[in-house]
């Protein structure tokens, strides 16, 4: 059994019902089995930024499956909640986004999948998330915590716990 992590996004759409459907999704999926999730939080866009901003949360996963089938489930997942890969925008809306960020500590890179993620390090909306989950996990590229990784941030995006952006201090 492995244990990976995975990446939720959402912003179009009933976001939540998205995510939520997709942790569901995933919950019931044979050779998975949900640990643990994050918090919710709602994050500026990363890329293209003139669109609705993202849901995103982390999850915690324990699977029997191959980090390709892995995928397979994940894309599936997708497309069953309406996504479309082959019309969208990169890095634009989407209803929803699953991505494997960690499959154990294995390195994989072939033409369909690279994992550790290749550009998590760079996202706060994949980082904070995980912060909560795993803050002391040393990516097995960069060797860095996910906490050092999180600190090396050169640009960062607003990330804020779902339901408090807009928000003002008292």
């Amino acid at each position: 059994m492995a244990i990976a992590y995975l990446c939720l996004g959402s912003n179009s759409g009933d976001r939540l019902k998205l995510i939520e459907q997709a942790v569901s999704f995933l919950g019931l999926t044979e050779n998975i089995k949900l640990i643990r999730s994050s918090a919710l939080y709602e994050t500026e866009p990363w890329g293209v930024k003139e669109q609705n901003w993202f849901l995103n949360l982390a999850v915690e996963i324990k699977t029997s499956l191959s980090a390709q089938d892995l995928m397979m489930k994940c894309l599936n997942i997708e497309k069953t909640l309406g996504r479309n890969r082959d019309k969208e925008q990169r890095w634009g809306e989407r209803p929803i986004d699953i991505d494997i960020i960690f499959y154990d500590k294995e390195i994989i890179n072939t033409e369909i999948l690279t994992i550790p993620h290749p550009r998590m390090h760079q996202r706060a909306f994949v980082l904070v998330p995980l912060l909560e989950l795993i803050p002391d996990f040393v990516h097995p590229v960069l060797n860095k915590s996910i906490s050092d990784l999180y600190d090396d941030l050169e640009q960062v995006e607003d990330v804020f716990l779902y339901g408090t952006r807009g928000c003002k201090n008292v």
